[in-house]
């Protein structure tokens, strides 16, 4: 599972939002599709340019990461190790590709857990859904200092 970090939640909250505001979405696309659109958000890289370096390779995403070389100079390991070193795993990115990990697709209430991997509003529910869970796990990591509070009587003149 992505480390739960800052980051890593803002890049999918961005990416849910902009697809929510109408962002390119064509899920054949290596660059506009689940993955390409979050490729976007945390590589900076164009969809023209993410999905040139797809069509070098072989398959779909799902392929390519199972392909996946961490010493590899091809374009799309680089984009791939780019998204490792983030702080995602290959796991996440199947799974975001499928919309398919299930404890992300758990906490959306029953009829809502058949997501359409190939449907723009399923992908947008599925990384806000993330993005809350790593939320909640990057909240219950913080721990404050319990403050004493003392007393104070007013003194009134």
């Amino acid at each position: 599972m992505a480390q739960a970090k800052v980051e890593i939640i803002d890049a999918l909250r961005r990416t849910a939002k902009k697809l929510s505001s109408g962002n390119e979405y064509m899920w054949g696309h290596m660059g506009s599709c689940n993955c390409g659109n979050l490729v976007q958000e945390v590589t900076k890289r164009t969809k023209a340019e993410i999905h040139a370096y797809a069509m070098q390779g072989n398959g779909d995403w799902n392929e390519q990461l199972n392909e996946y070389c961490g010493i590899s100079e091809m374009p799309i390991d680089m984009l791939i190790h780019e998204m490792l070193t983030s702080g995602f795993s290959l796991e996440d990115l199947q799974n975001l590709e499928k919309l398919s990990d299930k404890k992300i697709l758990m906490r959306l209430p029953i009829e809502n857990r058949y997501l359409r991997h190939n449907v723009r509003a399923d992908v947008i529910v599925y990384l806000t859904e993330w993005a809350n869970m790593l939320e909640e796990q990057l909240l219950d990591t913080i721990k404050l200092p319990e403050f004493l509070q003392e007393e104070k009587t007013l003194e009134y003149a």
